[in-house]
């Protein structure tokens, strides 16, 4: 019974996602640590209100609303974002990109509608399965697919 919940634990993508988690959760509290700490600051210093906003708030019927915490987790979570975005997903969505522009392109995936049902068919096709009514094939699809005249 315990051997199943080792495998289980020890496969490498649940070991992974625990070691990204607890990576995260330290960053994110890096940045809001660095938020708070200068940001904040020098935000309420340039804009000439309090030194430090994170702890403006306002009073409403005896309720105290702290809305420059709100701010600041709302730049800790952009900064957050925006770090996340272009270190890791753009340099894979590179990474992604040059791995497939090797792949063979696959000249049925090219669709198009047919002009008398508008079901999507294939580039190359010259008969709808549909319909089956004759049509011309896409000369660009043809192009890609490498279909010579004669061969057409």
């Amino acid at each position: 019974m315990l051997s199943g919940f080792k495998d289980f634990i020890l496969r490498g993508n649940i070991v992974t996602m625990a070691v990204g988690l607890a990576i995260g959760s330290a960053f994110t509290a890096l940045v809001t640590a660095f938020t708070a700490a200068f940001i904040t600051p020098l935000l309420g210093w340039a804009t000439g209100s309090i030194g430090n906003y994170s702890d403006a708030y306002f009073t409403l019927e005896g309720v105290r609303f702290p809305y420059g915490k709100l701010i600041n987790a709302g730049i800790a979570f952009l900064i957050t974002a925006a770090v996340l975005y272009f270190l890791i997903v753009l340099p894979m969505m590179k990474i992604t990109a040059r791995a497939d522009r090797n792949k063979p392109i696959d000249i049925k995936a090219a669709l198009r509608d047919c002009p008398r049902c508008f079901s999507q068919i294939p580039g190359i096709a010259t008969r709808c399965p549909n319909c089956t009514s004759e049509i011309t094939a896409d000369e660009k699809a043809l192009e890609i697919a490498g279909l010579m005249p004669q061969q057409r």
